[in-house]
């Protein structure tokens, strides 16, 4: 096997057991992917405009404004219309969507502690390097 063909298997592997971690965290809730990430967003950057919300997921309007109802109806998250313009809404946590997030962002941070304890500071700070990197020119 060759390099790139190696490190092509080493990535999917990364992002099957990623994935895997993800989707077990996710099933000890009602909440979808989609949802959780939303609020993962909403949590780390505060209430925002949908257009705003679908770029930090990388997904369109119309499928951030199905994951948004979604969590309104189960209480996550609720839309505010801007008085000076009341087309636009901005989306907030709710109380129990703020505590989705906390543990949710404390599930990540697990997760991360778990990755770097086998790495050297080295490691771990050239792994952030190229991760920064990949995501700036990639992504």
């Amino acid at each position: 096997m060759n390099s790139a063909d190696e490190l092509t298997h080493e990535l999917f592997a990364f992002f099957d057991g990623f994935s895997s971690w993800e989707n077990s965290v996710i099933k000890t809730s009602d909440l979808t992917v989609s949802e959780a990430h939303a609020i993962e967003v909403l949590g780390r950057y505060g209430q925002m405009n949908m257009k705003s919300l679908a770029q930090h997921l990388g997904v369109t309007t119309g499928t951030t404004t199905v994951t948004v109802d979604r969590l309104e109806k189960k209480e996550y998250a609720r839309r505010q219309s801007v008085k000076e313009d009341r087309r636009v809404h901005l989306i907030t946590l709710t109380p129990k969507g703020q505590q989705a997030f906390a543990e949710h962002h404390q599930y990540h941070a697990d997760l991360t502690e778990q990755i770097l304890s086998v790495l050297s500071g080295e490691e771990h700070e050239q792994l952030l390097s190229i991760l920064k990197k990949i995501n700036k020119e990639a992504f």
